[in-house]
């Protein structure tokens, strides 16, 4: 039932964003698989380099794992977000479909504007705009709040710090480790050398 919806979406968005056509081209016929833990879909780049959802059978070409909370990050532009995200398969394609998708924009008020007219579809963007930007504030700070009350109340979550010097001590106690591994190794020679 969402599937022909989802593809005449992304038909349309393809539409709107003409410019992508000519950097999707090139991987017509390619799947892109997106796993975000709780769904997986099929993305199918058409062999006119627009979009649509591919069927679940697909064997994808790649495979995009993106768990909920760092598809809220994302949506935040978090850049550190950005790097968490982990690829399997042509990695090359995967980086090029996110990079695509990432720049390209839905026209609400250009669709509005057939319906309701240029005036109010202009009222209704900025008002959509003015709620996207609260609810991703009100986001962004519940993100940071819950952070600070798992790091600080509940210790759930490590700080960067004591990360950071969790690994300093670990590299310290390997080479102390491979240090006193030499010494007892001398030790053994020269036990050795003196029995003989």
């Amino acid at each position: 039932m969402f599937k022909p919806l989802i593809t005449h979406f992304l038909q349309h968005l393809s539409h709107q964003n003409n410019w992508s056509r000519a950097y999707l081209i090139a991987y017509a016929g390619k799947v892109i698989q997106f796993d975000f833990v709780i769904i997986k879909t099929n993305l199918l780049i058409l062999e006119d380099g627009s979009l649509a959802l591919g069927g679940e059978t697909a064997a994808p070409e790649a495979t995009i794992h993106i768990t909920p909370s760092l598809a809220l990050r994302i949506m935040a532009k978090d850049e550190a977000a950005n790097r968490q995200i982990k690829i399997d398969g042509d990695i090359h394609l995967a980086t090029e479909l996110s990079k695509i998708l990432q720049l390209m924009r839905w026209d609400i008020e250009e669709d509005l504007s057939h319906v309701v007219g240029d005036i109010a579809a202009s009222k209704v963007g900025d008002i959509s705009r003015k709620t996207f930007y609260e609810a991703k504030k009100q986001s962004v700070n519940l993100a940071e709040m819950l952070t600070e009350y798992w790091q600080e109340e509940r210790l759930i979550l490590a700080k960067k710090r004591h990360v950071e010097q969790f690994i300093v001590d670990v590299d310290a106690l390997r080479s102390d480790v491979a240090r006193f591994e030499k010494r007892l190794e001398k030790l053994a020679k020269s036990l050795e050398s003196k029995t003989q």
